[in-house]
């Protein structure tokens, strides 16, 4: 059931998931652009994992996510649950993503804050500490 190579394309995601379904497993999805990991990530990602039994990760340039949106792995893996970061309200959602969801059925979680961290302060204090 559990395949031991984590990046998958999609069509082999969903024959994945539909196993883990099958043995009752509550799936649960977030995506980003997790491009300089920081803190806040790394607790997104924890609390994302503990909404379900099963995480799936979709990544910006990534071969299993290349679009700007994830509409199309949202109706093919219809996730349980769906996590997003508290920088995020109903109303900021990407409409055509948030109406895929709804379609779906999928619960809508989004965590409350992490507290300040953000890629642009890590890059921020990276430039700062060069310069100075």
């Amino acid at each position: 059931m559990t395949n031991p190579r984590k990046l998958v394309e999609l069509p082999q995601l969903c024959t994945i998931i539909a196993d883990l379904r099958a043995a009752g497993l509550r799936v649960v999805f977030t995506n980003g652009c997790f491009d300089i990991i920081h803190p806040g990530h790394i607790l997104h990602l924890q609390q994302a994992r503990q909404e379900g039994d099963v995480l799936v990760v979709a990544l910006d340039y990534i071969t299993i996510f290349d679009t700007p949106r994830v509409t199309e792995i949202i109706e093919a893996i219809r996730p349980d649950v769906y996590v997003k970061g508290g920088d995020y309200t109903l109303d900021t959602l990407v409409a055509e993503e948030r109406e895929a969801l709804e379609r779906c059925g999928t619960e809508i979680r989004l965590l409350p804050e992490i507290g300040s961290f953000s890629t642009t302060d890590v890059i921020n204090r990276v430039r700062n500490s060069r310069d100075a």
